[in-house]
């Protein structure tokens, strides 16, 4: 009986074990996640006045301005403009290249 008991609970921990296994990757996953996003290219604006667009062109409304030393989290380009997120700001926005620092 004690036997048996003993092996239900060394099966029943490797169970949980395994159990846990899944969320710890998932954890991982987010972390790894973070990072790239932590890494992702910040750009610096150059000038005061700076338009940022809703699109990758002047064809694009323009959505509001910002001045030098504003941060942008860079997620793409499209020929010679930057879309990303302003930090404390607007997100998904378009800069031209000719404004921006790298």
């Amino acid at each position: 009986m004690v036997k048996n008991m003993f092996t239900i609970a060394i099966t029943l921990a490797a169970g949980i074990g395994l159990a846990a296994s899944p969320s710890a990757q998932a954890g991982q996953g987010a972390a790894a996640a973070r990072a790239a996003a932590a890494s992702a290219a910040v750009r610096t604006v150059n000038d005061n006045g700076v338009n940022f667009r809703g699109g990758p062109g002047t064809d694009y409304p323009v959505l509001g301005q910002v001045n030098r030393g504003q941060n942008l989290d860079a997620r793409g380009q499209q020929g010679d403009w930057v879309m990303g997120d302003l930090w404390g700001g607007r997100t998904g926005v378009w800069i031209h290249v000719a404004y921006l620092d790298r």
